[in-house]
């Protein structure tokens, strides 16, 4: 149990919800943001007009969430967009159906580490580490690619080493994310706020508890093809194929 003390930050949180058809995973999700021990939050849930009954999950909630807006989308990445250009919180962070915060104390956690870091002014980034659950919550095991000490936009050479969720930007240096991609914008979005950022802070908490089959898990080779084209548009061609075949002979080696 953590002894908190007052503190001077206190950001505020926007925390974006993007669903679809997902009564079996929303209320878990939404279950993990209301029940945060950190106060300074808005949630806003935006819902691609669902036709199962993730609405009336929603609306049982909706007095604790800012903002609900259900309607047909061009896809995730305009949802998401969309939430952007509600949130008006110091940070966004993006928490999808089946996603959830790994504690009731999540927040409060990364707010008293800012402070424990004796921070006058909040970082320009914050994350944390992942675990991989199933369906019923189940640790099943930490991301394979491990969160670096310390990052910096050049870090994801070496392939998404946080996981989008558990990656906190400010809101100020947030862009819209690019909807040409369908797959992986988020991949592109974290490097563009990355190369804005001065102070990317590292809280050493497991932050998120991502269920394994997402999206981009089930179009797999899609994903990693849109991924290649975002490395080399942001590292050039040339390093870019010379990081992959390096990645190919590593695996060669461990088998």
């Amino acid at each position: 149990m953590y002894n908190y003390q007052p503190i001077h930050l206190q950001p505020k949180f926007s925390i974006i919800t993007v669903c679809r058809n997902a009564q079996a995973t929303i209320e878990d999700t939404l279950q993990s943001v209301i029940t945060q021990g950190y106060h300074h939050v808005e949630y806003i849930v935006i819902d691609g007009n669902s036709t199962d009954g993730t609405l009336s999950i929603i609306r049982r909630y909706q007095e604790r969430i800012a903002h609900v807006v259900s309607e047909p989308d061009k896809g995730l990445y305009d949802a998401m967009n969309k939430g952007l250009r509600l949130a008006t919180g110091d940070y966004v962070c993006f928490l999808n159906a089946g996603d959830c915060f790994h504690e009731d104390d999540t927040l409060l956690q990364i707010v008293h580490r800012l402070h424990a870091a004796g921070l006058e002014e909040l970082p320009d980034v914050i994350y944390g580490e992942t675990e991989l659950v199933d369906g019923e919550g189940h640790f099943l095991r930490m991301r394979r690619l491990s969160t670096p000490e310390k990052l910096t936009w050049k870090s994801f050479r070496h392939g998404m080493l946080v996981c989008h969720q558990a990656f906190f930007a400010k809101r100020t240096l947030a862009p819209a994310y690019d909807t040409s991609y369908r797959f992986s914008a988020d991949f592109d979005w974290c490097i563009r706020v990355m190369k804005q950022s001065k102070v990317l802070f590292n809280t050493h908490l497991t932050l998120i508890d991502y269920l394994s089959e997402g999206m981009t898990t089930r179009n797999q080779r899609a994903s990693l093809k849109e991924r290649f084209r975002i490395m080399c548009r942001h590292y050039g061609y040339c390093s870019t194929l010379l990081m992959h075949a390096w990645f190919a002979l590593r695996l060669i080696w461990k088998r």
